[in-house]
């Protein structure tokens, strides 16, 4: 649920990289509060396409930013520009992808971990 929370705090939010772990599971949460709400439309008398499950659609509606916001930044991630969401085969393979483990020019590698040197100081690997 951190990845779903992190990613709404974050709105509109194009700036920046996302990792693939915050995609994706953002992405799988999304999914299963979408199936709860279709079940509790279902349960509720929307049972036909013809009934609108407006519970599912409001919902629906108020994630579409925080959505393309995160999969603009998992483009820039594998360094990429956002518009490359606009294909269909092509953004799946880059969504999959794995990031660069250096910075680029979206902004420094979100999985960099600090490690210590010999000298007892700390580097930041990018």
């Amino acid at each position: 649920m951190h990845w779903y929370l992190a990613v709404l705090r974050k709105y509109a939010v194009v700036e920046g990289r996302a990792r693939r772990k915050e995609y994706w599971m953002y992405i799988l949460i999304n999914y299963l509060l979408m199936n709860v709400l279709a079940l509790l439309g279902w349960s509720l008398g929307f049972r036909s396409p013809a009934d609108k499950n407006i519970l599912l659609h409001w919902y629906a509606l108020a994630v579409l930013i925080p959505t393309i916001s995160v999969g603009v930044r998992r483009m820039h991630d594998t360094d990429h520009c956002g518009w490359w969401l606009l294909l269909p085969l092509v953004n799946l393979v880059l969504l999959i992808e794995d990031g660069g483990y250096r910075a680029n020019r979206y902004g420094p590698d979100p999985k960099a971990v600090a490690r210590p040197r010999a000298s007892g100081s700390v580097q930041i690997d990018e």
